[in-house]
């Protein structure tokens, strides 16, 4: 009888399948009775000093309720959970660090779930505040055997409406929501050479963040993606459409970044909507003779170009304008929006006349070197009648090979632009526009090595 029961036991048992994305059932209590006060997430996070730094531990029986909007399905999230306070229109939402993997199983997207937060401490780290367990000074994660200590899965899983905001609107308020960004595109300099995947390029480390840019808008932000992503490897799509995701911040707290949940969080397919670019043709064949070369190798001073004949100006009130500068030995000119307290900072970098009308088959060539990105901020373009006055001058926006350098650190690599200029016959002036806001755009750029060959 015995080795009956046990084989019909093994017969059930074999017969339930199981399904990764499916939360077994039988964990989720059918009525949640929470004791103790319940008290808002945006009054949980401001128990946080921002002025001292200090990290809080909470006592009593105080809890709150959120709504888990983050998945580590597909490896773009680890060890933590992110909440918002309502399913639509959040107020605030939190990030909880758990030391535990596939949380996805038990904390699904939409679930609310009740933080009992007696014993938990509140901090910020990478401009985000966190829950976790206070231990000697730092913020550690909730261990596995602590979770149902501190954390209580309702029956419910809501539809989670995300906030439609633009890229220039993010704001600390919105950190650690869900939120769609409609009209996004990434960024042209992606697709120019070969496509460009979500993190899985040579000079990814942990996180790949690329660029997106809203259609009609100067405003840009990056995408972040984990290294240790499932979809690190996909090529990003090269059309425009809409992105769900969680607003955060970088590891190093200098800017705004989106995090995907999973590539079903695009929802791409429209045309892109790139500016128009001024050409005169395709011929990028330079000549022998050179008509034009600026290297910048004498200039110790920028104030030196000025009696070269350059316009070098900062349009928008500030002082911040292009500078010289040295890396490695190499001199170039430089312009950054980085400490200098300018928003909006617009800089222009205007060579002196350059006569065309004698020569044919004009290349006009430069090298651009990026670091510290934060968003493509520069632009070249060239004019026929420029007298000063950038202002009042007639400017057409060249396609320049603008590169994306990386996030936190100098570049090493330039990449070098070869324009068609022959369809002018008359003197013309080339133009590098910096358009920055300190401290969200803030990118560095060095220029060198300006040349026109003529054949």
């Amino acid at each position: 009888m015995k080795k009956f029961l046990l084989i019909l036991i093994l017969i059930v048992i074999s017969c339930v399948t199981t399904d990764d994305y499916e939360v077994p059932q039988t964990q989720v209590p059918a009525n949640v009775s929470i004791e103790g006060t319940q008290i808002s997430l945006r009054a949980v996070k401001n128990n946080y000093d921002e002025e001292t730094g200090d990290i809080f531990t909470f006592s009593g029986d105080q809890y709150f309720e959120g709504y888990v909007i983050s998945s580590d399905r597909a490896g773009n999230f680890y060890n933590e959970l992110i909440l918002q306070d309502s399913p639509e229109n959040p107020e605030a939402g939190i990030q909880i660090l758990i030391d535990e993997n596939a949380l996805y199983q038990r904390y699904n997207f939409g679930r609310k779930v009740f933080v009992k937060l007696n014993g938990l401490s509140i901090s910020k780290n990478s401009g985000l505040i966190q829950l976790g367990k206070q231990n000697r000074g730092d913020l550690d994660p909730i261990t596995p055997s602590e979770i149902d200590e501190y954390l209580v899965r309702s029956e419910i899983v809501e539809e989670i409406i995300p906030q439609q905001i633009d890229v220039g609107d993010f704001l600390p308020e919105f950190l650690c929501t869900y939120v769609q960004l409609d009209n996004i595109q990434f960024n042209r300099n992606l697709f120019t050479q070969t496509n460009s995947t979500f993190a899985a390029e040579t000079y990814d480390q942990f996180d790949g963040l690329r660029q997106i840019e809203q259609c009609g808008s100067d405003d840009t932000a990056l995408l972040s993606t984990s290294t240790y992503a499932d979809f690190k490897s996909i090529n990003l799509p090269a059309s425009s459409g809409k992105i769900f995701g969680v607003l955060g911040r970088d590891f190093y707290d200098d800017f705004y970044v989106v995090q995907l949940n999973s590539t079903e969080d695009l929802s791409f397919g429209n045309e892109r909507c790139d500016p128009e670019f001024f050409s005169c043709g395709s011929n990028i064949e330079e000549g022998e003779r050179i008509l034009f070369e600026e290297n910048f190798a004498e200039i110790t001073n920028e104030n030196k170009l000025d009696p070269l004949g350059w316009t070098n100006i900062n349009l928008t009130g500030g002082e911040e304008r292009f500078v010289d500068a040295t890396s490695n030995g190499n001199r170039t000119i430089r312009i950054s929006g980085y400490d200098t307290g300018e928003n909006p900072l617009e800089a222009w970098l205007v060579t002196p006349p350059i006569d065309l009308s004698q020569t044919q088959n004009e290349v006009l060539s430069f090298d651009i070197r990026a670091s510290y990105d934060n968003g493509t901020i520069l632009q070249v373009y060239v004019s026929d009648d420029f007298s000063g006055d950038v202002k009042d001058a007639n400017w057409n926006l060249l396609e320049a090979n603008i590169p994306m350098g990386p996030s936190n650190q100098n570049a090493t690599v330039f990449r070098n632009s070869k324009i068609d200029l022959s369809c002018f016959d008359a003197e013309v002036y080339i133009a590098f526009r910096y358009r920055g806001r300190d401290p969200s755009r803030t990118t560095t750029y060095d220029i060198d090595n300006i040349k026109i060959r003529v054949r």
